[in-house]
């Protein structure tokens, strides 16, 4: 009567070690470190290994281990304040080659890394969080947006053929126009109106200013802030970072918190960087006569492939990284590193129309990159850029193509990187870190240590309760419990779950559900017994019975939190998550763990008279 199947126990055997397994990697503590991390093929190698010990020396700083883990130079320390001060120092020291970044380093064994088994993700109200501040370049975002008009105005003249001398920006944002003798102005003030009807075009004769409104100023200032967090959303989303915190500070400045980021290297890289693609025309003629002679034709500008050989290339960009919808790191026919590109339609009708009418002729990829620069003028700090372009490729256009091509000329870092920026879109305007930290490790240390605290004595409570009220079904309940737990932080840890301070709050609610869940059980079986039900009978009896009520009781609680997952945010999210992981938990080990223990007890007694419960 009291039978268990044997296939059950096997699964509940391999839920056990898969939970052991990965729950396993909780108890190895994270070093505190500073990661180094080289830019464009910066060296990591004995030399940097040398210089950086030297650096943390004069800085009075001891590291615990200076070794290169992961493709980046990792310093580990023994406290916050010395990975503060080593940071400081290095940063300072190493310049722009390298990227120094505040981190959290994992001490899990090589093997359990291997099998994908990591620690828990920490919310940032617990440890491991990271906070920056950026301050948004407003004016590159509207030096950007009049270089497009420029061009636009250059453009449309052309294209309506109508001559035109020069075509000049200045200072107050204004475009002036200076038309050939024999063009229409009439005509072209028509045209411009026309393909850019937000503009006033202004002038009498041969000479037009065409003025962008402040209101369109403004506009393009605020947008730039705007596209800038949807940008970043999209790159956090690369990084795969949970419950991540964007959002607008003040007029010029955006604050990200990334909550369990282990490599803030990488972060920063992803979330700062404006590197790109423009796809150009080569222009006719000698770049090394050019500039030996000053003489750069007037639609023609001078660029430097990475051997450091100059090239003259059209003004006229074909296509940006703006109008790119889909990039993936790829292997071209040769076995090389490249990113296979696809185009929005009007990048794509650009492409074909450029390629259909140039087949045999080469095309340039310039790779773009903003570079911060801080320097120190009168005592204070001063934030500008550097630009950085240079000429990845130079090739014969062999055939037409349109939207879906592949850009060759990368190493497989520059490869990878390069197409989750154009995944996750360009940014409007150049950013700079100006403030970058690890959120309160005291704090969340407390947090962790407190809220620990409060599910271990919510867990011994009800164990020293079951264990006097239901006997031995109560240390069979207790059994149950912890393995709720361990199935809860395995989870939690396998699928990058983030636990937050409302998770440990969720997490102690859900040991309250799997206890009403025992106690549904354990109550029925007493009630089969005081109507006379022999022993075997009345177990089988109390858990067919109660696990019905079981099923619907959490479904109940399961839909609420389904709803606070799907319409919450922060802290609701993570409640949610750790009680529906709970909920599921507690319903496989009330109803199934805790009977086949039972079973495996009480079973091969043939004269079972009486139980304890």
């Amino acid at each position: 009567m009291l039978e268990f199947p044997r296939w059950k126990y096997f699964v509940i055997l391999l839920v056990l070690a898969l939970s052991l397994l990965y729950a396993l990697p909780n108890i190895f503590q994270s070093d505190y470190a500073v990661q180094v991390t080289g830019n464009r093929g910066a060296a990591l190698d004995d030399a940097l290994k040398a210089r950086v010990t030297g650096y943390l020396d004069e800085a009075g700083v001891q590291p615990t281990s200076v070794a290169v883990e992961n493709d980046s130079l990792l310093v580990r320390l023994l406290d916050a304040e010395a990975q503060t001060q080593a940071a400081d120092a290095l940063r300072t020291s190493l310049g722009e080659n390298y990227t120094v970044a505040l981190n959290l380093a994992s001490n899990v064994p090589p093997w359990l890394d291997r099998l994908g088994a990591q620690p828990m993700v920490l919310g940032l109200d617990l440890q491991g969080g990271v906070h920056f501040v950026l301050q948004v370049d407003q004016q590159a975002a509207l030096e950007k947006r009049l270089d497009a008009y420029v061009e636009d105005v250059r453009v449309t003249l052309r294209d309506n053929r109508i001559r035109y001398t020069a075509v000049d920006r200045r200072p107050d944002h204004s475009i002036v126009v200076t038309l050939a003798s024999d063009a229409d102005p009439a005509r072209a003030r028509e045209q411009l109106t026309k393909v850019m009807p937000t503009l006033s075009v202004e002038g009498q004769g041969t000479r037009l200013t065409v003025r962008v409104p402040e209101a369109e100023l403004n506009q393009i200032a605020g947008s730039a802030i705007e596209q800038n967090i949807t940008t970043l959303r999209n790159r956090v989303d690369q990084l795969g970072v949970a419950e991540p915190i964007i959002q607008r500070q003040g007029s010029d400045r955006i604050v990200v918190q990334l909550p369990g980021v282990q490599d803030t290297a990488a972060a920063k890289r992803m979330i700062g960087a404006t590197a790109t693609l423009e796809y150009r025309a080569v222009f006719d003629g000698n770049a090394a006569d050019a500039l030996a002679t000053g003489r750069v034709p007037p639609e023609a500008k001078v660029y430097y492939r990475r051997d450091g050989s100059p090239v003259l290339l059209n003004k006229r960009v074909i296509v940006t990284g703006d109008q790119m919808v889909a990039a993936t790191s790829a292997i071209d026919q040769n076995g090389q590193p490249a990113v296979s590109v696809t185009l929005n339609n009007v990048g794509g009708d650009r492409m074909f129309d450029f390629t259909s009418a140039n087949v045999g002729k080469p095309m340039a990829v310039v790779y773009t990159e903003r570079i911060p620069q801080v320097t120190i003028v009168n005592g204070e700090e001063v934030r500008s850029f550097r630009v950085k372009e240079e000429v990845i490729s130079v090739a014969n256009i062999s055939g037409v193509f349109g939207k879906n091509f592949q850009t060759t000329g990368l190493e497989k870092a520059e490869a990878d990187e390069l197409a989750k920026l154009l995944r996750a879109g360009s940014l409007a305007a150049p950013m700079d870190f100006v403030e970058e930290r690890i959120v309160g490790p005291s704090l969340g240390k407390e947090n962790v240590e407190r809220g620990v605290t409060a599910v271990l004595y919510a867990f011994l409570f009800t164990l020293v309760f079951f264990a006097v009220y239901y006997r031995m079904f109560g240390l069979i309940t207790g059994i149950a419990l912890l393995f709720n737990l361990l199935i809860v932080v395995a989870v939690m840890s396998r699928f990058g779950a983030t636990m937050t301070l409302p998770g440990f709050a969720g997490l102690a609610l859900s040991i309250g559900l799997s206890v009403d869940a025992n106690v549904l059980i354990n109550e029925r079986i007493r009630e089969e017994l005081r109507a006379g039900v022999p022993p075997k009978a009345a177990i089988v009896t109390g858990y067919e019975k109660a696990s019905g009520t079981i099923l619907d009781a959490n479904l109940t609680a399961i839909i609420a939190g389904i709803a606070l997952y799907a319409f919450g945010t922060g802290p609701l999210k993570g409640f949610a998550l750790t009680l529906m992981i709970g909920i599921f938990a507690s319903m496989f080990t009330a109803i199934t763990v805790s009977r086949a223990i039972v079973t495996l007890v009480y079973a091969r007694r043939k004269k079972l008279k009486s139980l304890a419960i």
